[in-house]
């Protein structure tokens, strides 16, 4: 039998994104599936515009606030029916095959509990956005394959760190055994955050390059904005104190040092994000938001501390595998830094 699934889509004020994601949906050769939009709170009649066009295809969950990707996608996986959970971003447009080729990889291994997708730049059709993700040392993740044009290089399956999250598939299982999304992060590093947590719990990552799909990169949040900026730099902070080996955690602080050393570079010459951020903003502001992101990360370091100690039970591997992740699935803090 075809297992059901259930594709959950967060909504905060997208509705000029909604009909294209939603009618690709619509177009998929694999049929045995439910779409459920969560909406956080949208002002701008995303939710009278779905019930309108779409009926009873999307079954639609209105929060009263703004939950956040974490919030919204918790809502969302407690209200499915799936045996997976697919994760996607309001602003995406996917391929007919997505759902189809995603199914065909379930039985490979039954340690995977988790799919990425073949993510390509919806502005620049032959542009990678991700095929997978990456992890330097101190936390701080970014995207395999991002911006390089696609010459055959990603064409196979294996396996890899994580997937992105906004064309992600999970095994209900693994909620089940390992819990929801971490509402404290809010948005943004809350894919890294569930997918380290599903690696320790012994779960693994598949890449299947035929689940294709386009995306408009930060079509919400902004690419470049302050609002990434915080949630990115506080949360890649937190997921080393939940979970990094305590050797590790100690020497993290000199490895964030390095990386900005190559970041300032970045600001200073326009490479990079932090290029791109003070190409809009000013040096100063992007100071600015890595304090006000340390300070909130510090604020909660006690309540993240208590999550490490709770999430410890869940641990299945060795800290010598933790390291060989990095060694793996790694990205130094040159190419995190300054490439574009």
């Amino acid at each position: 039998m075809k297992p059901l699934l259930s594709v959950i889509i967060p909504n905060w004020n997208g509705k000029r994104f909604l009909q294209e994601c939603l009618d690709s949906l619509k177009d998929q050769t694999y049929s045995d599936f439910e779409t459920i939009l969560v909406d956080n709170g949208s002002t701008d009649g995303s939710v009278e515009f779905v019930r309108e066009r779409y009926g009873e295809f999307v079954q639609i969950i209105r929060n009263e606030i703004n939950l956040g990707f974490t919030g919204g996608n918790n809502v969302g996986i407690r209200a499915a029916r799936g045996e997976y959970i697919v994760l996607l971003n309001n602003d995406t447009w996917t391929s007919p095959f997505w759902l189809e080729e995603l199914v065909k990889t379930i039985d490979a291994n039954p340690r995977v509990g988790m799919w990425g997708s073949k993510i390509y730049s919806y502005y620049k059709r032959d542009q990678i956005e991700a095929v997978g993700e990456l992890i330097y040392w101190d936390g701080l993740s970014r995207a395999k394959g991002q911006f390089e044009q696609d010459l055959g290089q990603f064409e196979l399956m294996e396996e890899i760190f994580f997937p992105p999250g906004c064309g992600a598939m999970y095994r209900r299982k693994v909620f089940n055994e390992i819990g929801l999304f971490d509402e404290d992060f809010f948005a943004y590093a809350d894919d890294a955050e569930i997918g380290i947590r599903a690696r320790l719990a012994g779960w693994k990552c598949l890449y299947v390059p035929k689940a294709i799909l386009y995306h408009k990169n930060s079509g919400t949040g902004g690419q470049h904005s302050p609002f990434k900026a915080f949630y990115v730099e506080r949360n890649r902070f937190w997921i080393t104190i939940k979970y990094f080996p305590l050797p590790l955690l100690l020497l993290t602080p000199f490895f964030t040092v390095w990386r900005f050393f190559f970041q300032a570079y970045g600001a200073l010459t326009h490479r990079g994000a932090a290029g791109k951020f003070t190409q809009i903003y000013s040096p100063w502001h992007l100071i600015g938001i890595l304090l006000k992101a340390y300070g909130s990360g510090l604020q909660g370091l006690p309540r993240m501390w208590k999550k490490r100690k709770m999430l410890k039970a869940l641990r299945k591997v060795s800290n010598e595998e933790i390291y060989s992740w990095f060694k793996r699935f790694g990205i130094s803090a040159k190419e995190i830094s300054l490439r574009d």
